[in-house]
């Protein structure tokens, strides 16, 4: 272990702690930080080193990933008064795998070249099984130097890895991939749903369509969840609504409209407002049900 990159980590929710682990397992030292340490104890008890704030994780790290929940929160743990920027040492890099603003990773960037450090943004895709699974796709913005030191860990998260460009591009690259996700959970959901009510067997016409060309991993994977009865977040719609929200206010400055985008914005805000941003995405197909006053039924093969 003598000698390898000090690995520091913020933020062990249901992606964070399986990505936290992967670098764990390939024997970088770790330390980590949580808002609640019981999150962390499953890289605890495996060997990682616990610090009680960002700024202690920053304090024996050469490469910080932070994923938490909302741009709020990148901007606390990096820029804040206990802040990783405030402490890394130069020639650090402080990475940020949350889907958040374009704008702010620019900031972030910009703000650590000053400080003699790189900052980097790579947002992932593949909700909690590809974190599990090591089997993420990675967006990654900021310096190609920085993007060259933190692909040997990336590499241990995921397969797909993409440098976009400079600062604030891997986000943008998450956002056009959360307006793809959008529309086919509305495509899942939607066909579902009709499917129900118009008299199939659910189950079996599943088993034909995933295969073709209707068929998508959504439809594998959280169009199944559904059909069982599984709203688990394997992403929250709570942080769906962040996400799209995120997507609006760059169509807005770039002056286009995505009608689409939009639709599926007010859809999940409704379901929100009805108690149910803690579930994850796929209960679309609840929304859809109560907004034609039925009932979406849980689906299981008997046979």
């Amino acid at each position: 272990m003598s000698g390898k990159l000090r690995i520091g980590w913020i933020g062990t929710g249901v992606m964070g702690g399986y990505m936290a682990g992967h670098l764990l397992a390939a024997d970088w030292p770790l330390t980590v930080y949580n808002r609640s340490k019981a999150k962390a104890e499953p890289l605890l008890t495996r060997g990682a080193q616990w610090a009680d704030s960002p700024r202690a994780v920053a304090a024996v790290s050469d490469i910080v990933f932070t994923i938490v929940g909302y741009p709020g929160d990148v901007e606390e743990v990096m820029l804040g008064e206990q802040g990783v920027l405030g402490v890394l040492a130069r020639g650090g890099i402080l990475c940020d795998m949350t889907t958040s603003s374009p704008t702010l990773a620019e900031r972030i960037g910009k703000m650590a070249a000053a400080k003699g450090c790189i900052g980097m943004d790579a947002p992932v895709t593949g909700g909690d099984v590809g974190a599990r699974e090591a089997k993420l796709s990675i967006f990654v913005g900021g310096e190609r130097s920085g993007y060259d030191r933190i692909k040997p860990c990336l590499e241990k998260m995921g397969p797909n890895i993409l440098h976009c460009g400079a600062a604030g591009f891997g986000q943008r690259g998450k956002l056009a991939n959360q307006i793809a996700i959008a529309g086919v959970m509305f495509s899942v959901c939607e066909s579902l749903f009709f499917a129900q009510e118009a008299g199939l067997d659910v189950t079996r016409w599943v088993e034909l369509v995933v295969p073709g060309s209707a068929g998508s991993l959504a439809m594998n994977n959280l169009g199944r969840r559904a059909m069982k009865g599984d709203y688990a977040p394997g992403f929250f719609i709570d942080h769906f609504i962040k996400d799209l929200g995120l997507c609006l206010e760059e169509c807005r400055r770039m002056r286009i409209v995505l009608p689409g985008l939009t639709a599926a914005e007010q859809m999940y805000r409704v379901m929100q407002a009805n108690g149910q941003g803690g579930k994850g995405t796929q209960a679309l197909v609840l929304g859809l049900a109560a907004l034609a006053g039925k009932e979406w039924r849980a689906h299981c093969r008997n046979d």
